[in-house]
């Protein structure tokens, strides 16, 4: 981002210019282009990465049911009563 600062030579202007597009169009992600970057849209990347993130978000679903169905397997069951039956001699 581009700091509200004074740049005294220009080169340091374009440099942080220079940094911030690089921040824009490779880094940050854009709700209005379903969470890609421009980088990605614009070099055909779009379906792989919401594929990829499709799959990751599928994994991350399995792993966390798995891990569940494993919680509930390792529980020790409730007490258990016994019954008694009583005796009057």
């Amino acid at each position: 981002m581009v700091n509200l600062l004074h740049y005294y030579l220009p080169g340091e202007l374009e440099r942080e210019i220079g940094r911030y597009v690089e921040y824009y169009n490779n880094h940050r992600y854009h709700e209005s282009l379903e969470n890609l970057t421009p980088a990605d849209v614009y070099f055909g990347r779009k379906r792989e990465q919401l594929t990829m993130r499709e799959r990751i978000k599928r994994e991350n679903y399995e792993n966390e049911a798995n891990l569940q169905l494993e919680q509930r397997r390792n529980q020790k069951p409730a007490a258990s009563y016994k019954k008694y039956t009583l005796v009057i001699k």
